[in-house]
């Protein structure tokens, strides 16, 4: 490795030897430390390479080369020259290519014979990728509540063994700016190598019969590889403004939601901790929510509810942040950080060193156009190597930080577990999953830089972008404003209608429902949610549970989520909860599908009550109040209340108050051990 963006790495050091010493001269600041940064500089062109090799995939690559084949075989056919009712290797490797960086691999359709697959040729293959989509206003969808079950029979009956099934419809790049939409698709997902041809036909037969007998006919049959996998010391820092020099690593040291946590008996099981919560009363205490699975080891064999023993002296059980991983990359985010920083710094001294050249013996009251060209350019390029060199200052010393003050497990503790009832899959009426824990936050590690629950978007989607991923088409209603500070606050629930029918179109005038999330494992991604809730199925206890699916943007937005994103909560532009972010399904550690445990499903909307404002009762509320969203865990029998949006009114600012009673059913151990959550939301009315 000898190069980066065409400029020698041997150049690129003494070019910050000869900075340092030029700023010695004339700025009187700290000197680099060139072994430092010659070691973060070789660390950036490595990132890049592994970057770029990783973006040669099949979803990009050139049909004409198909070495690929003997690593991934067809699990109906194993011949090129199939049968017309099997699937190709071609097929099966490429059908899905676009919907995910690493997509999944075609098992069985029914759409074979009616709209057979062309293999692309050269460039042309480059224009036949997919995206998925969300289905909306089909007769599917009034029936799906009915149709659901029985088709999970089917494949039960025939002894296939299904990950997943979501309703889903393919948008395939046609060329020429066209896309090409297809039919409604019920899309399944089954374990790799587990299904033969006349097996995937059969069921799909059956499934057809099915939706016949609800008079539909026109919804295909998919089957796909997939397997369903759950996603799992000092005071933190604020969050700082996109000036500072540490912005873009900073954010798993800042209490903005989307902290990276472990249990700290399993530091290399990551997940994230989605909200804040309140016990309420008079208590002051703090929780923080995740699932189940991230605080302990879940499987067939290890699945317990746990409760933090009212005896004090009961061991506890901690809860850090960082796990391994989480602190491995944080220290390689800086480090990148610092190495583009070295080779800006040498494109800066070849441009300062260019333009000495051409104004040297030059009048200085020479006004010549192109003259006054490279001045303004040369006080520009050393303007940059002052901030260029600030920068890497920053971040060395913010390096040396983090390993002095998080480089140790015990410093990174920041909690312990108070209640986590057992993962449980079908719970309820409804049957939804049950996966979720709720840890005591160490107060004076948060207080200086809490600011409730808001989302920091981060700096890795530029706001321009991010505003038009929010609003496909420029027709549609503006209610989403990006934050100035980047910050957005959580306030109310995306309502199950709001779910089933969205008010927002796409670019093909289709009802689409975009969602955001920030995680651990992948940060702040935007996704597109379903009208219809798939159902999944635990391959280790073959229990099945109905999810919310959400899908990868497009072909060019990566994966909305990846293990470790698992405790994320998902909102929609305006800051309303969707729900818990559980799991994901793909053959790879990459999600094709995210699943999500919706949070109004819980919520019994006839227990909604308005109440009066009481601004008499907190005349010196502080203004402006940002938003808190708490929850308090407890078990006792029959009742507990959310209280979402509580308030007042304020001299300056609008405030109210609304009563919703919510619970988490764990109805496997009974009506007397019933785990209940009583939400509290404090959020400013725009």
């Amino acid at each position: 490795m000898t190069e980066s963006d065409g400029i020698p790495l041997g150049e690129l050091v003494t070019s910050v030897a000869l900075l340092n010493e030029w700023r010695d001269e004339h700025l009187q600041v700290v000197v680099i430390s060139s072994d430092f940064v010659r070691a973060c500089l070789v660390f950036a062109q490595q990132s890049a390479q592994a970057s770029g090799a990783k973006l040669v995939a099949p979803t990009e690559s050139d049909f004409s080369n198909l070495s690929l084949h003997e690593d991934y075989p067809s699990s109906v056919s194993s011949l090129d020259d199939s049968p017309p009712h099997l699937v190709s290797k071609d097929e099966a490797m490429y059908y899905y290519s676009g919907i995910s960086p690493s997509p999944p691999k075609l098992v069985y359709r029914t759409g074979l014979s009616t709209t057979p697959w062309v293999k692309p040729k050269g460039l042309e293959a480059h224009r036949q990728l997919k995206e998925v989509r969300g289905v909306y206003g089909h007769r599917i969808n009034a029936v799906w509540e009915e149709v659901g079950p029985q088709v999970l029979d089917l494949l039960t009956v025939q002894g296939i063994r299904w990950s997943s099934i979501d309703l889903a419809r393919f948008v395939t790049d046609g060329g020429s700016d066209k896309q090409i939409v297809g039919p409604v698709v019920i899309w399944i997902g089954v374990l790799p190598d587990s299904l033969e041809g006349p097996q995937a036909i059969s069921s799909s037969e059956a499934i057809l019969m099915l939706l016949k007998s609800f008079g539909i006919e026109d919804v295909e049959v998919e089957y796909r590889e997939s397997i369903y996998r759950p996603s799992v010391g000092p005071e933190l820092l604020r969050h700082v403004s996109s000036v500072n020099d540490t912005v873009d690593v900073r954010s798993p040291l800042t209490p903005t939601l989307c902290l990276p946590i472990a249990a700290a008996d399993r530091p290399d099981a990551q997940g994230t901790m989605g909200l804040y919560f309140a016990e309420g009363g008079a208590s002051d205490k703090v929780l923080g929510l995740t699932c189940h699975h991230v605080l302990f080891k879940t499987d067939a064999t290890n699945n317990n509810s746990y409760a933090l023993a009212s005896n004090t002296s009961a061991p506890r059980k901690y809860v850090q942040l960082l796990g391994t991983r989480a602190f491995d990359k944080l220290l390689d985010s800086i480090r990148l950080r610092i190495g583009r920083h070295a080779i800006m710094l040498g494109q800066h001294e070849d441009t300062i060193k260019r333009l000495d050249a051409r104004l040297a013996g030059v009048d200085e009251d020479e006004d010549d156009e192109e003259v006054a060209d490279a001045r303004k350019e040369l006080r520009q390029a050393k303007e940059q190597v002052i901030a260029v060199n600030e920068a890497i200052e920053t971040l060395e010393k913010f390096y040396s930080d983090v390993k002095k003050n998080w480089g140790v497990a015990r410093q990174c503790v920041i909690g312990h577990i108070r209640v986590s009832p057992a993962l449980a899959f079908n719970v309820g009426p409804d049957g939804f999953t049950e996966d979720w824990g709720a840890f005591e936050i160490d107060g004076p590690k948060f207080a200086k830089a809490f600011k409730g629950n808001v989302m920091d978007l981060g700096t890795e989607i530029p706001s321009d972008v991010f505003a038009l991923k929010m609003y496909p088409r420029d027709d549609g209603p503006t209610t989403f404003k990006y934050p100035s500070d980047r910050l957005l606050p959580l306030r109310d629930m995306i309502s199950q209608e709001l779910m089933r029918r969205p008010d927002m179109l796409d670019h093909d005038n289709e009802p689409c429902l975009i969602v955001i999330k920030s995680g651990n494992a992948t940060g702040v991604t935007i996704g597109r949610a379903t009208g219809i809730f798939s159902f999944v199925r635990d391959d280790d206890t073959g229990m099945v549970s109905k999810e919310w699916a959400v899908y990868n943007y497009d072909k060019n937005s990566g994966v909305f989520s990846a293990p470790g994103d698992s405790g994320s909560i998902v909102v929609d532009g305006r800051g309303r909860i969707g729900g818990l972010l559980t799991g994901g399904a793909g053959k790879t550690e990459i999600s094709d599908v995210t699943y999500v445990t919706p949070m109004p499903l819980v919520v019994d909307k006839n227990d909604i009550v308005s109440t009066p404002s009481f601004a008499s009762a907190t005349p010196s509320l502080p203004c402006p109040i940002p938003t808190l969203l708490f929850l308090s865990a407890t078990s006792f029998p029959f009742a507990a209340l959310l209280y979402l949006l509580v308030g007042c009114w304020h001299r300056y600012f609008d405030y109210g108050l609304v009563h919703l009673s919510f619970w988490l059913r764990t109805t496997r151990h009974g009506p007397r051990d019933q785990h209940y959550v009583s939400l509290v939301v404090v959020s400013r009315i725009l």
